[in-house]
């Protein structure tokens, strides 16, 4: 490894139009485009057919698998090389929502692989800013049966039973597989989620594909298995300070997510062997890896930092959201 030299790596945004986005990604990355109603930003992606792009450095040009095939370990770390060989394991999106999400499920990982031979999703979002009465709506409020979840879907009062929460910047929402959520308009976040596309749309308000003019596809069925139909008691989640600006946000099975804070120059030890991605939601800063590499970094864009290095600093003033794998130990 000590002959390998990769550079912190900057990706092509993937820029995903949507019935519901909004026109608030490209102002936030500072990037001018004919592209309308941007709901999602793949900012970091390992999902066949919708690969990341290295932007920068040597390898400008090759796909975010490509470079595992290439560097293997020392991209990814060697726990998720052993468990998820050239997948990427993570998903990052920066997503605007101008209008309500559908209302939706994913399965977990035992489910998802036996249906279709692929991840579940777990995930989290971090909301960045929100306009006035922006709502999330995240797990149920009320318990109900399978039966009567099929019902509701049928006679469209199950959002009566979804629990809503008013959103604010700063707020963070854990979201296992099985939780029924849906992002309301006027929420900006950022969505940290295993590597999955697997989606299951139980409400949709009615609305009709702009292409076919009918009425979007609803998951009534398979949704009926994969649902956790408990209640719990909160579910907003509130962040633990670490101390010195840095604060953890979600630590479960699959990733962990901290937000950190820069004014000035701080130095980042990662702890685990573990790629980190860092996305930007303010400020702007230069990142410099144990080796000399360096990286600018501004509000609106993603980096990923390699395993192999063990040391990075920032210097500039900003906020980070940043992830790591965790893999589960079989």
């Amino acid at each position: 490894m000590e002959n390998i030299n990769i550079p912190p790596l900057k990706f092509r945004p993937i820029l995903k139009s949507a019935i519901w986005g909004g026109e608030k990604i490209a102002p936030l990355k500072g990037i001018v485009t004919d592209q309308k109603q941007i709901g999602e930003s793949w900012e970091i992606s390992g999902v066949k057919g919708n690969e990341s792009v290295v932007e920068n450095g040597p390898d400008a040009g090759l796909t975010l698998t490509r470079m595992i095939e290439k560097y293997g370990a020392a991209l990814v770390g060697e726990p998720n090389f052993q468990r998820f060989g050239t997948t990427f394991p993570l998903l990052i999106k920066i997503i605007d929502a101008a209008g309500d999400l559908s209302l939706q499920v994913h399965p977990d990982d035992e489910l998802a692989m036996k249906r279709h031979n692929s991840l579940g999703k777990t995930e989290m979002w971090y909301i960045v800013d929100t306009e006035a009465d922006a709502v999330i709506c995240a797990g149920l409020s009320s318990p109900i049966t399978p039966e009567e979840y099929v019902e509701k879907v049928n006679d469209n009062t199950l959002m009566d039973v979804v629990a809503h929460h008013k959103s604010k910047p700063g707020d963070v929402f854990f979201l296992p597989a099985g939780r029924i959520h849906s992002i309301g308009a006027g929420n900006l976040l950022v969505e940290v989620q295993e590597t999955s596309d697997i989606t299951y749309r139980i409400y949709d308000f009615g609305r009709v594909d702009a292409k076919t003019g009918k009425p979007r596809e609803l998951h009534v069925d398979l949704a009926k298995d994969a649902i956790d139909y408990n209640v719990y008691p909160n579910y907003i989640t509130k962040p633990q300070e670490l101390g010195e600006g840095m604060s953890e946000l979600v630590n479960c099975s699959h990733f962990s997510v901290w937000k950190l804070t820069v004014d000035g120059t701080r130095t980042f030890y990662p702890q685990l062997d573990s790629f980190s991605s860092m996305t930007c939601i303010d400020g702007h800063m230069t990142i410099e890896d144990d080796r000399g590499n360096k990286v600018e970094i501004k509000a609106g864009e993603s980096v990923l930092l390699p395993a192999m290095a063990k040391k990075y600093t920032l210097e500039g003033k900003g906020s980070l959201i940043c992830a790591v794998s965790v893999p589960k130990v079989n």
